[in-house]
């Protein structure tokens, strides 16, 4: 029996022992697209369990957590929730389960069993695919687990999957990263890069055209290293319709019938090979919104994070993608306040946002991670200053918008229809392939299509539209 079998006995015997009962279940995720899709596969065991989803936490019957780390905020509002939920815990007996990256820090595990005693489990990412097991054992045990392992997981294909959206899906392609930036702590909690087979990835999204699906995101933590480890070790993997890099994947799904738009998330600059630019220039359905992060523009910063490319051979890509592929246009994350980076250091930053001119820009202050090296550096940038050069790189992006905004005035669209607006239910919503947001009136009967739409006027975070 494989695991994957074993865990589906377990999904059974859950059910058995809540007598067959629809119970209601809340998720909280946190952190980025990898986390989203981990959950997508928790809430699918939990309904294969006979659990629904609410967003009443007392109504549920099970809460379950899916962390993050990246990020201090993150730690202050998961112990917040656990704070909430005592109380819950004494009246109804609410099951507690706490799972994803932060549970692979022994201080936050540690601080939990310590504060919080009420928490029924505990797992890593390298067992996420076991949480059956752990809920049966949890329910009739009557005690607390913990499932968490160092070493780094196998990736187990064919858990059951419970997606947010009939339209847009994401397929990860990878596991894990091998790169260490010395601000970072995902190396430390998901393990080393482990690719999956490209007969899983291109079944996978075969699957999902059959079911309607338009648009597909491809995630990994470094998607353009896709393989590459497999090929330096040795390591076997069956080449599947000519897929044996990230470049030939795109190209693959890129003629899967049913599929409108492909995306990834996140490609690493220093491995932006021109296979990979041939690719996203040649396959019609790659959106030629590329995501390049940028951390910092100062090549002193930049070797202190220890991410391997220079300001200049970072300009020198974006202009090698701008000269290869049509209508480029390009997003980014960036990380202000790293460790002894100087106010003249910072500017070099603004130089690139300046010269780039990224059609999104994700900003973050740079948060200290415990384990890390950035953590151990004793040159930390003041509190105030951080919050400056924010506010200052903030101004400058939100130019930029406001200038990019304007080039969209008056011109024709592709628009994939997602759903009605959050705000106004008489409009529909939808995407451009550059990933701007559009609103406009129409027919319900829209949703889930491409169609085209002029551009009438722009609201800095939204375009409005027209049939």
């Amino acid at each position: 029996m494989t695991e994957i079998e074993e865990q589906k006995q377990y999904m059974k015997k859950v059910k058995e022992i809540n007598q067959n009962k629809i119970l209601k279940y809340t998720i909280l995720t946190m952190g980025c697209q990898l986390n989203e899709n981990d959950s997508e596969k928790l809430c699918g065991m939990l309904e294969k369990m006979g659990y629904e989803r609410t967003d009443d936490q007392k109504q549920a019957d099970l809460a379950l957590f899916n962390t993050c780390c990246v990020r201090e905020n993150a730690e202050d509002k998961l112990f917040g929730k656990l704070g909430e939920l005592k109380r819950l815990k004494e009246e109804k007996g609410i099951i507690i389960a706490i799972g994803g990256c932060m549970m692979q820090e022994k201080h936050i595990t540690d601080k939990i069993k310590e504060s919080y005693p009420f928490v029924d489990i505990l797992f890593g990412t390298h067992t996420l695919h076991k949480f059956p097991e752990n809920l049966c054992k949890a329910l009739e045990e009557k005690k607390k687990l913990e499932d968490i392992i160092d070493i780094d997981g196998e990736i187990h294909e064919g858990l059951p999957i419970k997606r947010d959206s009939k339209i847009k899906a994401s397929v990860t392609i990878m596991n894990g990263c091998n790169n260490f930036c010395s601000y970072c702590i995902v190396p430390y909690v998901r393990g080393r890069e482990r690719s999956r087979q490209p007969r899983d990835i291109i079944n996978e999204v075969k699957e999902l055209a059959k079911q309607g699906y338009q648009e597909i995101t491809l995630l990994g933590q470094n998607v353009n290293s896709y393989l590459r480890v497999e090929r330096e070790k040795g390591i076997n993997f069956e080449e599947y319709e000519g897929v044996h890099s990230f470049a030939t994947l795109l190209k693959a799904i890129n003629k899967i019938e049913g599929i409108e738009r492909i995306r990834f998330v996140s490609p690493h600059p220093k491995d932006f090979t021109d296979d990979v630019i041939e690719a996203i220039a040649s396959c019609d359905k790659v959106c030629k919104l590329v995501h390049l992060p940028l951390q910092s523009g100062n090549t002193k910063v930049l070797k202190e994070m220890n991410r391997k490319y220079t300001k200049e051979q970072y300009l020198a890509l974006v202009e090698k993608m701008k000269a290869n592929i049509p209508n480029l246009t390009l997003s980014t994350d960036i990380i202000v306040g790293f460790p002894g980076e100087t106010d003249e250091e910072f500017e070099d930053t603004l130089d690139v946002v300046s010269k780039v001119k990224f059609e999104q820009v994700y900003m973050f202050i740079y948060s200290r991670r415990v384990g890390t090296p950035g953590d151990r550096m004793e040159n930390q940038v003041p509190e105030e200053q951080k919050h400056k050069r924010f506010d200052k790189l903030k101004a400058l992006v939100e130019s930029q918008i406001q200038e990019h905004n304007q080039k969209y005035v008056g011109s024709i669209q592709k628009v994939l229809v997602e759903g009605e607006s959050k705000n106004n239910k008489d409009l529909l919503t939808g995407r451009t392939d550059s990933n701007k947001v559009v609103i406009f009136e129409g027919n319900k009967e829209l949703i889930g299509k491409v169609i085209e739409l002029k551009i009438i006027s722009e609201h800095m975070w939204y375009l409005k539209g027209e049939r």
